[in-house]
Order: structure tokens, then C-alpha cells, then sequence
């Protein structure tokens, strides 16, 4: 990363964390499963996206969003499976107004041609699609500020975003407050401060919570404890145990042992 390219505040998070789409089965527009919704609005073309990060069972008009609606797409869509950081950082509900956002409309009008024409391959195209509108998602909630605390108001903050890129794409370096608040451009108070005020937690907590989110991926995808500290930036595979023990309760090995790879394998 140099001072002569933009800041890409997605690629260490999106690179590493798979997007999992399922277009429910026969959804009712009364009451429809899953967590993303594409609906029209008072009979007409107003259309708008729902997604809720946090559910994946129904959520049957828990939402509030128009008298008249006519749901065009209903699907289950997770991100990075249940340890993600980039689901946790979002609101528990996400609308959006498909006619104030030409970007996300344009891959919202495929979806739906997917679901409402099927053809050859259309679960593979309906999965690429949700990982590009799921992207964009992401960039319009980081500018439009969707959230006052956490992860995606980190993004969005113009000095403490390129520090957390930094952990983001290099996490096995040995951060410390100095470096990072150098990084933001930043004093160490400042830094300090600020990072606990729009993340909700201290930089040294924000970067062990992303170590492991990390290591979770590379062990459930079978690479050994030794080669995943190393990448992740523990010490030692002893400290990375007792940190991942700490924080899920299990061991790696009890883990991986319980793990459902498919939903929680890094992109290749």
C-alpha cells in the first residue's frame, strides 16, 4: 500500500471471507425465509433490498418497509460463516432504496432475472452475483455511514481506516500502538482514543479479534496449528491455543473436529 494508491478498504476482509448464497425455496410474500429481500413497493418498479446479516431463519414482516410489497427474491446469505467480523460490523438491518443506488440496482435487477427466468447454471450465477452485490453493499454502507460504532464505521473514517487496513493485510506483524497510530496519521493519544470511540474496543483487542477470526478460517480449512500461528501472528502455536480456547471456549483441535468446512473455508 503506497501513498500513490487509493486505500482499498474491502480486499484484506472480502479476499479472505466467503460469501454463501441459497435462494429460499417457494418463498411467500407473507412470510418469506431468509435474511435478503428484493421487493417492489406500492405496485410499482420502487424497489427495495433488505438484508438482515444477523438472521438466517424467518423473519416474516419484522421489518417495516412499505403497506404494499411484492417480494421478488428471497435468499440466505452469510458471510464468512458465524465468526465473521464483516456480518458482526453491520447494523441488524440493512434497507436499501434500489432507485437511490444505480450500482446496487443494476446487479438487484440480474438477481431477480436469475430467480424469475431460470436457466442453465443459475444457482452459480445467482452466487457470483450476491458476492459482487454483497461488495458493493459493503462500499454503500462504509460512505452512506449506516453504522455510528464498529467495524464499518472504522472503514469509513478517513485516518483510522488505514491502520485498520494495515492489521487487515498484515496481520502476522508485530503492531504496536505507535506503529499503527503513525500509520493513521495520528498521535498515540489521538489514536488511542479515537479507535475506542468508533470501533468500540481497543486497537490491541481489535487486532487479537482478527487473528483469530483468521486462524478459525485456516484451521477449518485443515492447515496445521504451527503454519496458522505463524500467519496469523501468534508467538507460538501454545499462544494461539490458549487465545482461541479464551475466546471460543474450545480448543483448536475440538473445533475443527465440530466444523462444517464448506461454510467456512477461505477463498482460494
Amino acid at each position: 500500500m503506497t501513498e500513490s494508491q487509493p486505500l482499498d478498504r474491502l480486499w484484506g476482509i472480502i479476499e479472505k471471507f466467503r460469501v454463501k448464497a441459497i435462494i429460499t425455496a417457494d418463498p411467500s410474500p407473507r412470510t418469506p425465509s431468509g435474511n435478503f429481500f428484493i421487493y417492489d413497493c406500492d405496485r410499482s418498479l420502487h424497489r427495495r433490498l433488505v438484508f438482515l446479516p444477523h438472521e438466517s431463519g424467518e423473519r416474516a414482516g419484522a421489518f417495516e418497509l412499505c403497506e404494499d410489497r411484492h417480494l421478488l427474491l428471497a435468499a440466505t446469505v452469510t458471510i464468512g460463516g458465524p465468526e465473521s467480523l464483516i456480518a458482526r460490523a453491520l447494523p441488524e438491518e440493512v434497507m436499501v432504496d434500489l432507485a437511490e443506488t444505480s450500482d446496487l440496482a443494476a446487479v438487484a435487477e440480474l438477481l431477480v432475472e436469475e430467480v424469475t427466468m431460470p436457466r442453465c447454471g443459475g444457482p452459480a450465477v445467482f452466487g457470483r452475483l450476491c458476492e459482487v452485490l454483497v461488495i458493493r453493499l459493503l462500499r454503500h454502507a462504509i460512505k452512506a455511514g449506516v453504522a455510528d460504532v464498529g467495524l464499518i464505521a472504522g472503514l469509513g473514517h478517513p485516518k483510522l481506516a488505514q491502520a485498520i487496513v494495515a492489521m487487515h493485510e498484515a496481520p502476522e506483524k508485530s503492531w504496536r500502538l505507535e506503529t499503527l497510530a503513525d500509520v493513521a496519521g495520528m498521535s498515540r493519544t489521538q489514536f488511542a482514543t479515537g479507535f475506542k470511540e468508533v470501533l468500540g474496543t481497543t486497537p490491541g483487542a481489535y487486532l487479537s479479534q482478527w487473528r483469530l477470526a483468521l486462524a478459525h478460517l485456516e484451521l477449518e480449512a485443515g492447515r496445521p496449528l504451527k503454519a496458522v500461528a505463524a500467519r496469523v501472528g501468534f508467538a507460538s502455536p501454545v499462544a494461539l491455543s490458549r487465545a482461541y480456547r479464551r475466546h471460543y471456549g474450545v480448543s483448536p483441535r475440538e473445533a475443527r473436529s465440530d466444523s462444517t468446512p464448506a461454510e467456512l473455508s477461505r477463498v482460494a
